[in-house]
């Protein structure tokens, strides 16, 4: 006879202490960290728990007891239920405390190497409305909320949904009436195609049985004015794919880049498929000033399948904090690991003798190469390669020991054997920008064997959420 499971407790009258990983709320109950979604550092509540290890719960709140004084009302009425802007109820301002604490906890608690301080963190003008790209997904089985199902009992509701998956639901989508993270007409498009859609009788994509017209949209804007529009399709429907290209052409005659593609895979990835062009050009034109007066802003082309910073206007900010860090004299050999499409390479250029820039990924290189070229930009060369296997002794005597190594890797951090390779290289500075302060720290630790820290400057790139990316300046130290 199988044993029952022990059900998972309710935990009542919990003190909310603290924010925490992945934008979790934390508190401390029966020895145990406890980590809760959508909570705010104050509330008392009660959680049920959802998941139990030997020294931490998982929960979600079932009572407010009492809400924290840092509480306000989000903006957002899918708040709770979509994942993209966890922090909706912290007014900014606290938003930005507790990244520059994420920050601070991380070099605390996993690096613990000497550091002078933590400059007060780059906020953003623009807390909502400040995305360039959004992809939403269609599905002809939405998510139902508690309003829905009580709207059941009076008759069949619209199931047809275009918006967010929810966190780690492959295919619970749901439909979205407003977003606040992309300017207009980003909402106007969306609730437009959709209801297009529909009054056509168009099918939407359904990820289990993997069937369906219609399968994602993507809309981009820039800083120029110029307005992308990709639909996916999940096969091919010449009559019915033209008939709603040419709806959304004449119905957003702003539009300056209208593509299209057709994905039969079983994944959402388009980078291997091929884009169609219905009308306009088949990129955007973006701008970023450059690093200093007098010099020649940058232009970057940015296509359907291009990398590009998400939030243009901190991302300038991120990458003049690095370029003032490294406090450039002029004639250095720069080596930019993780380079991708070349941004912060090209960025920092027109300030030293030469860039090698170092990417795994041949279509971000071949990119690099092309806005080098369009910028006018000769003194950058771009390698393609695994980092951990590419930057080795070989490939800096071939290439000339860098003065300045800028480093700005993956979530995961850099790989072990790129930090040996630092340490061996040994450039007098070397500037750290990170995504992940917890994995920063992490190789902090390990470059301390020659380095210490100067300077440690938080930006907050994405308002509304718990990620902070993070700059820091290592000298080599004097042995």
């Amino acid at each position: 006879m199988a044993r029952k499971k022990t059900p998972l407790p309710l935990l009542e009258n919990v003190e909310i202490t603290g924010a925490g990983a992945e934008g979790k709320a934390v508190a401390r109950v029966n020895e145990r960290v406890l980590f809760v979604p959508f909570a705010a550092p104050g509330d008392v509540v009660d959680v049920q728990v959802t998941r139990k290890k030997s020294s931490f719960y998982e929960g979600v709140i079932t009572n407010m007891k009492k809400p924290s004084d840092l509480r306000i009302i989000p903006e957002c009425e899918h708040f709770g239920l979509c994942g993209g802007c966890k922090w909706q109820h912290l007014d900014y301002e606290n938003q930005k405390h507790f990244k520059q604490q994420q920050v601070k906890d991380s070099l605390d608690r996993i690096a613990k190497v000497p550091y002078p301080g933590i400059n007060e963190i780059i906020g953003a003008d623009r807390p909502f409305y400040y995305r360039n790209k959004l992809e939403f997904t269609f599905s002809d089985r939405r998510w139902l909320t508690e309003e829905d199902i009580k709207k059941q009992e009076e008759g069949p509701i619209d199931t047809h949904a275009l918006g967010f998956h929810l966190p780690g639901k492959f295919d619970k989508i749901l439909d979205i009436h407003r977003c606040y993270l992309q300017k207009d007409p980003s909402n106007a498009i969306r609730l437009s195609v959709k209801q297009f859609a529909v009054e056509q009788g168009l099918s939407f994509y359904n990820a289990r049985e993997q069937q369906g017209l219609l399968r994602n949209l993507i809309i981009r804007t820039s800083s120029t004015g110029e307005l992308m529009v990709v639909i996916i399709f999940g096969h091919e429907d010449e009559k019915n794919i033209n008939l709603l290209m040419d709806f959304v052409g004449k119905k957003f005659p702003e539009i300056t880049s209208l593509m299209y593609v057709v994905n039969t895979k079983q994944n959402d990835s388009i980078y291997d498929l091929e884009v169609k062009l219905f009308k306009g050009k088949d990129y955007l034109l973006e701008i970023m000033q450059a690093a200093c007066e007098g010099q020649t802003p940058l232009k970057y082309k940015v296509g359907p399948k291009t990398f590009y910073q998400t939030n243009p206007e901190q991302a300038y900010k991120l990458y003049k904090t690095a370029h003032d860090f490294a406090d450039f004299q002029g004639n250095e050999k720069v080596y930019d690991l993780y380079t991708g499409t070349g941004a912060i390479a090209l960025f920092i250029a027109r300030s030293v003798g030469q860039v090698i820039g170092i990417e795994a990924v041949d279509e971000a290189v071949e990119h690099a190469k092309k806005n080098a070229q369009e910028n006018g930009i000769s003194n950058v060369e771009f390698h393609c390669g695994d980092m951990a296997k590419l930057l080795d002794a070989d490939f800096i005597a071939k290439h000339g020991r860098p003065d300045v190594i800028v480093t700005d890797p993956a979530r995961a951090g850099m790989h072990q054997k790129v930090v040996k390779q630092i340490l061996e290289a040994a450039p007098k500075k070397v500037v750290y920008v990170s995504c992940n302060p917890a994995t920063q720290a992490r190789d902090l630790a390990l470059l301390d064997e020659k380095y210490e820290i100067k300077k440690v400057q938080p930006v907050d790139m994405f308002p509304q959420t718990h990620h902070v990316e993070n700059v820091v300046l290592l000298h080599l130290k004097q042995l």
